[in-house]
């Protein structure tokens, strides 16, 4: 079985029109062909970034002339030949089929069985090269495993299931975390197995079930809330694996075009509803370059973060990173350390383990490089006048004269924090600290008063009828996620997790995302319906009204509860007119007291040398 009559009808493909051309074809089909777009994909990103020579270099594969960018430019598009392509396809199918036989393998009720699938994944992995940098770009596509024999970590899953559909398994498809794939299978896809590997080690966990990764609450497996694809949203997936540099400062235009148009091909279609990392991709591509009628940037963001809440309980993190990342960029430091404060706020519930590298690398960096550099920034530009920060933000002053962003920036901690506790792994150490007292540094002593700071030991203040203490204390703390009318001797944050499903459940009901989102969690919120001043976020010492008082009124600050004992163990230094850093780095560094006592870190489990490896691209 190759190609059908009309699939050969679109061939050859010598654009990138004609290449959105084929893959609107195929997600109008309910199974499109993941072998051949995946095999169209890599054949074009190959001749546009890894080969990139005249035309005249390349036996048997031709180029199309276009003009180019600049006046007196031509661009070359490397024209998809039918009879290149059905090559390859042929090729791949054969391998494939003639490495499996079905009939050893039952199929009750036309599922397929876990032997069946460590099978199909035992053949994409004995025909890799014995020895490659497997994290090299560009070695995503079936395109790479046919010419090249070499796939990266997620390419061997997606072979996997490219393979399964080529052998008529409809059952399985591609399972996607934020940075890992495996493979789901069964009966309403309720099965899992490992394909592939993660990070550097090559360890063998085929065919093992990822229920335990699971169960430990890292990162790596969202605690289940992973992606589960259907044949289109893997499409989505291929596309998002595009890869358009050229070398580490130049991108392929073609190639960006191409990824740029297929995504907004497939959010036309609904493809992209459920996949909140392909809606950041987008927004990131229309910030590069705009297309004129489409949403902003912003909004695709915000549309993210809505998925995210809406279909994986809040689960993920990069939603909003991206989002923070766009702030960044535009030099919006209120939005920027609200949208990183957002991130730590959904990362607190999750335990750091080893695997979970790659978030503790993006965390590390916000935290000790961009945070740091943008307050700094900040600095630079605050007017004049810095001695009196309370006229200075009556006058419209700066983000380091706002409270709210000081708010921000001490939730970012303390999700950060709280993350650590009960962790296998320590989080925090000198480093962090270092960075932490100069961002507090930036913030003046009579600012960083202005923030209310409680937590859940705390005592009522002297108004506050006690009997109403729980009525009052439920209603401050609304907003947060993890509010608990107590603190148990060891915080079991999956309890912690379902008292948040409530005010999740109201988010997920809004159809459309609103531009701007509601936070997770309450540093510098609005106070809910009912709620006394005090937790609308005013400081106890003002009323929160703008009249009456002898002298001028305050204006209201806001409320922070903090959900770590670390952060609540630095309550009056983080409020103190005059930073101690030296009490500040001893609280945050050390060892967090609901560490589970028959676990312990080893020294190679805390080291900072993976730091050193290049981020990956999003």
């Amino acid at each position: 079985m190759g190609l059908k009559p009309w699939q050969k009808a679109l061939f050859p493909l010598r654009s990138v029109g004609a290449v959105v051309r084929l893959f609107e074809a195929e997600l109008r089909q309910p199974e499109p062909d993941l072998v051949l777009l995946s095999l169209v994909l890599g054949f074009v990103e190959h001749f546009l970034a890894v080969n990139r020579v005249l035309p005249t270099n390349v036996p048997g594969v031709s180029f199309e002339a276009r003009p180019g960018p600049e006046p007196q430019s031509r661009a070359y598009f490397p024209v998809a030949e039918l009879s290149i392509v059905a090559a390859l396809y042929a090729r791949f199918t054969a391998q494939i089929r003639g490495a499996v036989d079905l009939s050893l393998y039952p199929r009750p009720e036309g599922c397929s069985s876990r032997e069946l699938v460590r099978k199909v994944a035992d053949v994409i992995w004995n025909s890799l090269s014995r020895s490659y940098f497997k994290d090299r770009a560009h070695i995503q596509s079936l395109f790479s495993f046919i010419t090249g024999t070499k796939l990266d970590s997620s390419g061997v899953a997606f072979a996997v299931v490219g393979a399964c559909q080529a052998l008529g398994l409809p059952d399985v498809h591609l399972a996607l975390s934020e940075d890992h794939a495996w493979v789901a299978f069964g009966a309403g896809g309720l099965q899992t197995a490992e394909v592939t590997w993660h990070g550097k080690g090559n360890e063998d966990r085929r065919g093992q079930s990822v229920a335990a990764g699971v169960a430990e609450r890292s990162w790596l497996y969202l605690k289940g809330s992973y992606l589960r694809c259907t044949r289109h949203m893997e499409v989505a997936f291929m596309v998002c694996a595009i890869n358009p540099c050229i070398d580490p400062h130049t991108d392929s235009l073609e190639l960006l075009q191409l990824q740029q148009r297929l995504l907004w091909l497939l959010y036309d279609m609904g493809h992209l509803e459920r996949y909140p990392m392909a809606l950041g991709n987008l927004a990131d591509l229309e910030e590069l370059e705009p297309t004129p009628g489409r949403p902003d940037p912003l909004t695709i963001y915000h549309k993210g973060i809505w998925s995210a809440r809406t279909y994986y309980n809040n689960e993920h993190i990069y939603p909003y990173m991206y989002l923070a990342g766009y702030h960044c960029r535009n030099k919006n430091v209120k939005e920027a350390l609200e949208a990183w404060a957002d991130t730590a706020t959904v990362i607190q519930d999750y335990n750091y383990c080893r695997e979970d590298e790659e978030i503790y690398k993006e965390f590390f960096d916000v935290a000790n490089d961009v945070i740091p550099n943008l307050l700094k920034e900040a600095a630079n530009a605050e007017p004049a006048g810095e001695g009196d920060p309370e006229g200075a933000h009556r006058a419209g002053g700066g983000p380091l004269q706002d409270p709210e962003c000081f708010a921000h920036l001490l939730r970012f901690y303390d999700g950060i924090c709280k993350w650590e506790e009960g962790s296998p792994t320590p989080v925090l150490h000198v480093g962090w600290a270092t960075f932490l007292v100069q961002s507090l540094g930036r913030f003046d002593g009579q600012v960083r008063q202005r923030v209310t700071l409680v937590s859940r030991d705390a005592d009522p203040p002297e108004d506050e009828d006690p009997a109403g203490d729980d009525a009052r204390d439920s209603r401050r703390r609304g907003p947060r996620r993890e509010s608990k009318p107590e603190e148990p001797p060891q915080p079991k944050k999956g309890a912690e997790r379902r008292r948040a499903l409530g005010p999740r459940a109201e988010d997920a009901a809004v159809p459309a995302p609103p531009p701007p989102l509601p936070p997770p969690a309450a540093a510098a919120a609005a106070p809910p319906p009912g709620a006394p001043p005090n937790a609308a976020g005013s400081s106890p010492a003002g009323t929160g009204s703008g009249s009456g008082g002898p002298g001028p009124a305050e204006p209201p600050g806001p409320v922070l509860l903090f959900q770590s004992q670390k952060m609540r163990g630095m309550k009056d230094l983080l409020r103190a007119p005059k930073i101690n850093s030296s009490a500040i780095k001893l609280q945050l560094t050390a060892q967090s007291q609901v560490q589970l006592k028959k676990q312990k870190a080893a020294p190679s489990d805390y080291t900072l040398a993976f730091l050193k490896r290049p981020r990956k691209g999003l």
